[in-house]
């Protein structure tokens, strides 16, 4: 069975209470059951942290094993050279995901420090972008076979 690893950082485990005209009513756990059920062949773990060290610890943990990792770095995203160094030792691809669209917020948001290092950026979507990031990653690995 193909695994993959959901992770999601710093203030997501806030997702239904934090910004709901953003980031939307729902938590994350409360969406994995749908996520899981899209995907009955694929074993989808998740994690969240809001220590970046945490992340990178999960990413070098998995990232050997896994068929693919999705990252939602949330605000580490424009900020973290580690996190891309972290990425870039991987054999797995990183899909990095957004729930909002980041280009239409805060200028600040508009540049990640991670994109170099994964195979896709998703953002905009809603808690469907983790869907959308998981069918990347299968139709990656469907390409390489």
């Amino acid at each position: 069975m193909r695994k993959i690893q959901i992770i999601n950082g710093p203030n997501l485990n806030l997702l239904g209470v934090r910004e709901p005209g953003i980031y939307g009513k729902n938590s994350f756990e409360s969406y994995l059951p749908t996520l899981k059920a899209l995907f009955p062949d694929v074993q989808i773990d998740y994690f969240q942290s809001n220590v970046e060290g945490e992340l990178i610890d999960k990413m070098q943990q998995v990232g050997f094993d896994y068929a693919g990792i999705v990252l939602n770095a949330g605000a580490y995203t424009h900020t973290s050279i580690a996190l891309l160094d972290c990425i870039r030792s991987l054999r797995c691809p990183t899909v990095e995901v957004h729930i909002s669209n980041v280009h239409q917020r805060e200028e600040y948001r508009h540049h990640s420090m991670i994109s170099a290092g994964c195979l896709g950026v998703i953002c905009g979507f809603g808690l469907q972008s983790y869907e959308l990031a998981i069918r990347g990653i299968l139709a990656h690995q469907s390409d390489k076979a």
